[in-house]
């Protein structure tokens, strides 16, 4: 048996869409990337939804909007020890400083009770970490941000889906940065959107992800009706509102193309969500047999996870290493991923910041002894079975 890490389901309905947009000639941003929005907004449960290139710029974009609201180059801002890289890489390429905090073993999300003593005058924002679509402790993070008078902005790329004490990630911030990638469960192929209450900062959005541009309006009648726009020499007869740059900003745009596979997995979202999330929650369920060899994550009672991936963490005391199972799964046909690593001590990137390995323990346990694979829509319960009885052979090898 085969079983890929990730999936892409493709719909009729992408499928003609694609095929009228390429009819019509009309592929840079437009109609339906706003319809996108407006849905993924809904979806949400936010106000405003603005969608841009990819997962990392959704991070690196509700960052920069920070400089409209006091913030400076070189400011900080707190994330975890243990995520994808691209958490790390965006706030530098927002022009901040990452300061790093270590993780909880038992969540793989950042610990909240370090959050404060790494905060100094310049710290500027939190941004937390949904890993493997685990919601983070958000009522602790936000009480400390509301303390500090500083942002919040959750990096939700992985969190399709998730639920925390009734509300909808995405929502339980100023900001909520998703990634669209192809693995995701919903995707673009590439892109990535921010989700947000304030219309103020939707509005900056939409200018950062066009260069900066003067032009912030919801619906850019230039881009989708190539009609009149009023407010295009606002500043003057000798300007073009399109040619205003009154910030430092990012060629970000999504095209309608992306957006064409995005609404076709949206109107099947709950189909995609559904299936991933019971072949999730069958796992978890079945795996305590297994402890304390290797275990994995909790659901805990008010929240429901997003059913991005099984993460799957090795025991102090357990013989084997995880490239060990990971070669073993992949002879069985069963594809995985490490389950990332300590940003500032495993990642040679970050190495300049001056961090020394053993400041993180537990995110650096993680990125040593976890992988991941994947529970997407192609899966089945017979393949989550085939995983199981994959892990009970190596165990038995190994014992």
């Amino acid at each position: 048996m085969k079983i890929s890490f990730g999936t892409i389901t493709i719909t009729k309905e992408s499928r003609k869409l694609i095929s009228g947009i390429l009819r019509a000639g009309r592929v840079s941003q437009g109609r339906y990337v706003r319809e996108l929005e407006e849905r993924f907004a809904a979806l949400v449960g936010v106000k405003e939804a603005v969608a841009v290139s990819t997962g990392t710029d959704a991070d690196i974009l509700a960052l920069a909007v920070l400089y409209d609201f006091g913030a400076k180059r070189q400011d900080e801002v707190i994330v975890p020890a243990l995520s994808f890289v691209a958490t790390g890489n965006a706030v530098l390429h927002a022009g901040f400083k990452p300061v790093f905090v270590d993780v909880k073993k038992d969540t793989l999300n950042i610990n909240p009770h370090k959050i404060e003593e790494a905060i100094t005058k310049k710290t500027r924002a939190i941004m937390p970490v949904h890993l493997m679509g685990k919601p983070a402790e958000m009522d602790t993070i936000n009480a400390i941000a509301r303390k500090y008078k500083l942002y919040v902005i959750e990096d939700a790329a992985e969190a399709h889906g998730a639920l925390y004490k009734g509300r909808k990630v995405g929502s339980l911030s100023d900001m909520g940065a998703f990634s669209l990638y192809v693995a995701h469960i919903i995707t673009t192929i590439e892109g990535g959107i921010i989700t947000t209450d304030n219309i103020k900062f939707a509005e900056v959005l939409r200018s950062l992800r066009s260069h900066g541009r003067a032009c912030k309006c919801r619906v850019c009648v230039l881009n989708t009706k190539s009609s009149y726009c009023p407010r295009r020499f606002k500043f003057g007869k000798k300007t073009d509102i399109r040619f205003i740059f009154e910030r430092i900003g990012f060629s970000s745009k999504m095209n309608e193309l992306e957006a064409a596979i995005g609404l076709g997995n949206m109107s099947i979202y709950k189909k995609i969500l559904d299936k991933r999330r019971a072949n999730l929650y069958y796992l978890m369920d079945k795996f305590d047999r297994f402890y304390p060899e290797i275990f994995t994550f909790k659901k805990e009672v008010y929240e429901e996870i997003g059913p991005h991936a099984f993460p799957v963490i090795l025991g102090k005391k357990c013989a084997f290493s995880r490239n060990e199972l990971a070669d073993y799964l992949s002879k069985k046909g069963i594809d995985s991923r490490q389950l990332f690593s300590s940003m500032p001590t495993q990642c040679l990137g970050f190495k300049f910041l001056g961090y020394k390995k053993g400041q993180f323990p537990q995110a650096e346990y993680l990125g040593d002894h976890g992988l991941h694979i994947g529970v997407h829509q192609d899966m089945g319960r017979k393949e989550c079975d085939y995983f199981l009885k994959t892990v009970e052979s190596f165990l038995t090898k190994k014992n």
